[in-house]
């Protein structure tokens, strides 16, 4: 993927790796829309990286993400590449009760939101020459975290999704592309929480490199480690399970 001379979407890109991917983004030279619910954060984004359009999107509502694509559609007709990477990670026990509206806005954000905001976007993506899906998922797809419970099935969840929309977008002009970090030094979850992950900008700038280089499954540290383990038997049998008839 040329990371230069596209119209980008980023879910979640007003901090953390959605924000350094998409700064990264926009100094290659593409255009890049960012959205998120937090208004000062969308705000200091956009102080700190002139150029960078935001845009606020409460992505847990079905309503909300309708609204983002009929507006991205109409205000930038460009748009060539969705970076679904909005997330929120809950640590809790599942044997300590709460309210389903509590796990379910997990759910939404982390699953519904990049299953459905694809979904609205694709007839639109499938019109254009050099398109692409990008999933942020997770190396947590692969192995839970047990204290993150819901944040690791969606995850994993996610993982399964990407697989079947690249083998249904096999033939057409939409790359579907899926990022897997590793515990990385953001805010995810709380602050504080993942001082121990890898530096951001060690991070992305790997990912953007190997964007560049034409992967389309890109992890990095442990969680590269992970997906390569998994992957080595996985893979034998998704071919097996999914083989395109001849034509």
């Amino acid at each position: 993927m040329n990371p230069s001379g596209n119209t980008i979407l980023v879910t979640g890109g007003a901090s953390g790796i959605g924000l350094a991917l998409a700064s990264r983004f926009l100094a290659a030279g593409s255009r890049v829309i960012v959205c998120g619910r937090r208004l000062a954060a969308l705000r200091d984004a956009a102080e700190a990286h002139p150029g960078l359009v935001t845009r606020p999107c409460d992505l847990a509502s079905a309503d909300e993400r309708e609204s983002l694509a009929d507006w991205i559609v109409e205000a930038y007709p460009d748009l060539n590449v969705l970076v679904n990477n909005a997330g929120i990670q809950r640590r809790f026990r599942l044997t300590d009760p709460e309210s389903w509206e509590t796990t379910h806005e997990e759910i939404a954000i982390n699953l519904d939101a990049p299953l459905h905001l694809g979904m609205l976007l694709l007839p639109h993506l499938q019109a254009k020459p050099n398109a692409a899906i990008i999933n942020v998922t997770s190396g947590l797809a692969y192995v839970p975290f047990v204290a993150a419970p819901v944040y690791s099935a969606t995850k994993a969840a996610l993982h399964s999704y990407t697989l079947s929309l690249r083998h249904h977008l096999a033939d057409t002009s939409v790359r579907v592309i899926e990022i897997v970090p590793p515990a990385v030094n953001t805010d995810l979850g709380g602050a504080g929480l993942h001082t121990m992950g890898e530096p951001l900008d060690a991070f992305a700038d790997a990912v953007m490199a190997r964007l560049a280089g034409g992967e389309l499954e890109i992890g990095y540290g442990s969680a590269e480690q992970r997906r390569l383990e998994a992957n080595a038997v996985f893979d034998q049998w998704f071919e097996r399970m999914n083989r395109r008839p001849p034509r």
